[in-house]
């Protein structure tokens, strides 16, 4: 069935909001389908009354609308979020750099969407997940101007031979993720002689977040930038803008500043410092629009006298229930690094450590980073790897006086990333595969990669 205009096409969509697949169904297929991946199906064949293709053009060409459906969850704290990215197209290597921006795969596409929101449930049959909310999405002027610039990115690496090295974490909102059956799925590019793994174009979970929010929450994130700021710059020139005029101050000085109680203890007091000195009325740096929909996470890092740091970068706990079930590309650690962003606070004290000698920082810098693909192919995959090997043999707890230590990978493995405990006490324990408990154990950054990122 063709659509003479938008507004009758969305007219037929919004009367699918409130129903269940089960209830657009008209073909039978829903008892036949066991991934919800051909949920979309149901919908263009059932509802709108097309056949499912894979066309590089939008689905409604004649109106240059996409339609995609595409599921949101409830976080423990009651907020929703997208439950995944939003993929929309393979990249051909071989054409995708010869294109512009307004010519792209990807634009042409997705210049206008017609999504459709629907709830997981993880223990709800396909057939009774439901639509919340249908809507036609087009690009702000803001987000437009940093998804070119993503486009851009991923291009220049195609163009430089390096479509091998492309990583999600490099963009903002428009990154490239791998689509394909295994590790084995790969294309050629053309100008290197090395395959790279095949990606498509996709729009990152934390992006779709932030436009969900939108349509289905009063609580709207907060926008740090205008669109000819986003047109001009980078996110972290605008950011180094920001803070420079504040680098050189100690911090409780900067809590004088910003109106701000200093109390070392508080670990909200240094993202509520910085919203405040980005001039935003948000308390927290993950209430920025552009670091929401960019997924980026900040970590404070506290630099000695030296310049040395005293202690290795913790992230998040092992989540030992899941981590043998997971294959690498899926994994909790792949996603830490490979998805996400990081925007690093640097701080650097005046005094040498003593201690139980309180010490009050100054406020040094600030490093938007992401791991390159190739270090997350090579080291942190041997870490993730190597994980795997000793929960399969069982992990040996050897205890040398009041201490008990293990065999998972230490400081010492490869200079980048190793396992350690991170708990509130010793008795702070999870069980292992095995059946043994051990005191919870956390992912770090080696302490002398945390600073190689620095200098750079």
């Amino acid at each position: 069935m063709k659509y003479e205009t938008i507004d009758e096409l969305m007219d037929k969509a919004y009367q699918a909001e409130g129903k269940t697949f089960g209830e657009l169904d008209n073909t039978g297929r829903i008892k036949k389908i066991k991934s919800k991946g051909t949920l979309g199906h149901i919908i263009e064949e059932s509802f709108f009354g097309y056949s499912v293709n894979s066309i590089a053009e939008p689905d409604f060409v004649e109106l240059g609308v996409e339609l995609k459906v595409t599921p949101i969850k409830k976080n423990k704290n009651g907020t929703l979020s997208s439950k995944e990215r939003l993929v929309l197209n393979i990249i051909d290597y071989m054409k995708e750099f010869e294109l512009t921006f307004e010519t792209s795969s990807f634009y042409t596409k997705a210049n206008k969407m017609l999504i459709m929101l629907y709830q997981y449930e993880k223990e709800q049959s396909l057939g009774d997940y439901r639509i919340l909310k249908v809507f036609l999405n087009e690009f702000s002027e803001e987000d437009l101007a940093v998804i070119q610039r993503d486009w851009e990115i991923i291009v220049t690496k195609i163009k430089n031979g390096e479509a091998h090295l492309i990583s999600e974490a490099d963009t903002m909102y428009l990154s490239a993720c791998t689509k394909g059956a295994n590790k084995d799925s790969v294309r050629k590019q053309p100008f290197s002689p090395l395959k790279a793994k095949q990606r498509a174009f996709a729009l990152k979970a934390s992006y779709m977040t932030g436009i969900i929010r939108k349509q289905l929450t009063p609580d709207h994130l907060e926008s740090l930038s205008t669109h000819q700021e986003l047109k001009e710059k980078t996110l972290e020139q605008i950011l180094q803008e920001r803070f420079k005029p504040h680098y050189g101050k100690r911090i409780d000085q900067l809590c004088r500043e910003v109106g701000i109680p200093y109390n070392s203890r508080n670990k909200s007091m240094v993202p509520h410092i910085m919203t405040k000195l980005l001039g935003v009325k948000k308390n927290n740096l993950s209430d920025i629009e552009e670091f929401a929909k960019a997924n980026i996470t900040f970590k404070t890092v506290s630099l000695e006298p030296n310049g040395s740091l005293r202690e290795h970068m913790s992230f998040k706990n092992i989540d030992f229930k899941t981590f043998l079930h997971e294959d690498w590309e899926e994994s909790e650690l792949y996603e830490l690094f490979a998805g996400q962003k990081f925007l690093f606070l640097v701080f650097r004290y005046t005094e040498e450590h003593q201690p139980k000698v309180k010490r009050i920082p100054y406020f040094e810098g600030i490093k938007l980073w992401n791991m390159p693909q190739k270090t997350i192919e090579e080291e942190l995959y041997g870490l993730w790897n190597e994980i795997g090997d000793v929960l399969r043999y069982g992990v040996k707890l050897t205890i040398i006086g009041s201490k008990t230590y293990n065999n998972l990978p230490g400081p010492k493995f490869n200079n980048l990333c190793h396992v350690r405990p991170k708990a509130k006490d010793s008795k702070d324990k999870v069980k292992l595969p095995d059946g043994q408990y051990i005191t919870k154990q956390c992912y770090w950054l080696d302490k002398q990669y945390v600073l190689s990122i620095l200098d750079k």
